[in-house]
């Protein structure tokens, strides 16, 4: 039964440019934050948390910025190989030296990287465009070329389709040995050690795949943005993706979906209530959903069965009593 209601879902997501065009731009933004929230969720099956992936996030961005005014606007495909080796590398580079620590040393260490990319994105101004960030130009797609118009569905079916493919990705990793290894970092971490296997290698791969993953949601936002921006890689955006990740709910993929599409559509919303503090009503909404539903929105049908089991049960007493 949920395996046919995610293909349902898959297929009306498929549809969604013939349904509701005017959705278009509100789904491609959910879908790269979603694979970057898809790392953060990945490395919580090991108890860890990152407030560093914006600067993988960063990183996409740039890479198209960089490629597409060197080469006069590249292909879409080369970028995700590019942005694919690039991430990858940098998150093995970091990688070796946080996955030697855990918990809010791993953390925090993630931090301090990502605020020395972000304050080298700010000063190396020619380089990097400061504040105002770098342009990214229009890609093609195996050569052809496209409107503004049709480049927003030609972005949205690439963003959807690396969301699949991701989520698809970590589904088959968690079920593997590797990822079997990682939960039990988070269980036993020293009887994973007298088995033979590094918990610091187990969380190493991890951290890269996870690096590779908010990468191309960065590669996604910055085809969409048309614009690089030091902001990504700022620690209130990794914040925020940790704070999707917990919202969603960190035992299941379904979770991170739901989370990234309920943040979007709040801060949304807020925004066009309040602009000038629509913070306040996104953090009031969305701690008010925490509060009611601790195990976040994956959690909300069994709560609402609770619920529902609770009334029921007051109902019949009540009844009793009257008898």
């Amino acid at each position: 039964m949920k395996r046919l209601l995610v293909i349902a879902l898959v297929v009306v997501l498929a549809l969604l440019p013939v349904l509701s065009a005017g959705n278009v731009t509100f789904a491609t933004t959910v879908y790269a934050k979603m694979l970057a929230v898809l790392g953060i969720f990945l490395l919580l099956q090991a108890g860890q948390v990152s407030f560093g992936h914006g600067m993988y996030f960063a990183a996409g961005a740039y890479t198209a910025a960089y490629m597409g005014q060197a080469m006069g606007g590249a292909d879409i495909l080369l970028l995700l190989l590019a942005v694919i080796a690039i991430s990858g590398l940098s998150g093995l580079i970091v990688g070796l030296f946080v996955s030697r620590y855990r918990y809010i040393f791993f953390a925090m260490l993630n931090l301090a990287f990502s605020m020395a990319v972000f304050a080298l994105l700010e000063k190396l101004f020619h380089l990097t465009g400061g504040t105002d960030g770098l342009r990214v130009p229009r890609p093609t797609l195996l050569g052809e070329s496209f409107s503004r118009a049709q480049f927003d569905i030609v972005i949205y079916y690439f963003s959807f389709i690396m969301v699949v493919l991701g989520s698809l990705g970590i589904w088959l990793y968690l079920r593997s040995p590797l990822g079997q290894a990682l939960k039990a970092v988070k269980v036993n971490e020293t009887r994973l050690e007298y088995i033979g296997l590094s918990a610091n290698r187990t969380i190493l791969i991890a951290y890269v795949f996870s690096a590779v993953l908010a990468g191309i949601g960065g590669l996604a936002f910055g085809l969409q943005q048309g614009l690089a921006v030091p902001e990504l890689t700022f620690w209130t955006r990794s914040g925020e993706f940790v704070f999707i990740a917990v919202l969603g709910g960190v035992g299941n993929v379904i979770g991170v979906f739901a989370g990234t599409v309920v943040f979007q559509a709040v801060r949304f919303v807020a925004a066009a209530l309040l602009d000038d503090a629509w913070q306040l009503i996104l953090g009031i909404v969305l701690i008010g959903i925490i509060l009611v539903v601790p195990a976040g929105l994956i959690g909300l049908p069994a709560r609402l069965m609770e619920l529902g089991r609770a009334i029921r049960k007051r109902r019949f007493l009540a009844g009793r009593e009257q008898e």
